[in-house]
């Protein structure tokens, strides 16, 4: 199993840009995990302006599929005084695979503050059960490079509404970056599948993120990951995605487009 350290340090520059090399364990179907693809653009992004104020929100486009050897082109479209926006496409045989459009923002005093993302009270990680089976038949490849465990909802609730709330963190117990929080995001599969009637295939469109929090030093890797399905219909599905640190501190707000196939 390819480490997400381990490919993230092999990411190479070029004269266009940079390469990196993604290898069959992160795949999900014939196409990288749409994680990785939008962390292999938070990660180029970071190299080509390492002075860059912190990563605030993210919109990814999946464009089409992408495996194996890739190219990552770099382009800043505005930097101001406090804030860089940048664009970042991942290229694959068939040409743009993931275009993405980043946002860093410095920290500004403010006279205003207010938070209101409540965590849902579960059980903590250690007294949850797997999420996907031992023999893990039917799982996607690059799952392995995650632990998940179970702490709600994994099937429609009470209300009939299609809901994941899971525990989920890298096998990688040295993925802490920026980067590595991005591709752990995504990790869930889409929770209109709690709705299936048979299994069928998924492609996510879209995923816009922002950043609202960083994980602590005392950290330990495992986050909360709510996905909540709002709207299913003409063969899509809209979701909203919330990411919690072990204590109970967003980290992570997310939405989803996703094209079902059932």
């Amino acid at each position: 199993m390819t480490l997400y350290t381990d490919l993230v340090a092999a990411i190479a520059p070029t004269e266009t840009g940079f390469s990196a090399h993604v290898s069959d364990d992160w795949k999900q179907g014939r196409t990288t995990y749409g994680g990785l693809s939008g962390a292999l653009c938070v990660e180029a992004a970071l190299r080509a302006f390492p002075e860059a104020p912190p990563l605030r929100s993210a919109q990814f486009a999946f464009v089409g599929p992408a495996a194996g050897e890739l190219a990552i082109s770099v382009r800043p479209l505005r930097q101001g005084k406090s804030t860089l926006f940048v664009a970042v496409d991942l290229i694959g045989e068939q040409g743009v695979a993931t275009h993405g459009v980043l946002t860093f923002g410095a920290a500004r005093t403010s006279a205003i503050a207010y938070e209101e993302v409540l965590c849902p009270p579960v059980a903590p990680a250690s007294a949850c059960e797997s999420f996907f089976p031992e023999n893990r038949q039917g799982a996607p490849h690059f799952s392995a490079q995650f632990e998940v465990r179970k702490a709600g909802g994994t099937r429609p609730l009470a209300g009939g509404e299609p809901e994941y709330l899971l525990w989920i963190r890298h096998r990688d117990t040295a993925a802490t970056s920026m980067s590595a929080l991005v591709a752990l995001a995504d990790m869930p599969p889409p929770p209109a599948m709690a709705l299936f009637p048979q299994f069928g295939p998924i492609s996510t469109m879209t995923w816009s993120l922002d950043i609202v929090g960083l994980p602590q030093a005392d950290d330990d890797g495992w986050r909360l990951l709510r996905s909540r399905a709002e709207t299913i219909g003409d063969g899509y599905s809209t979701q909203e995605m919330h990411l919690w640190d072990a204590k109970g501190r967003p980290l992570v707000l997310a939405r989803q487009n996703v094209a079902i196939f059932v």
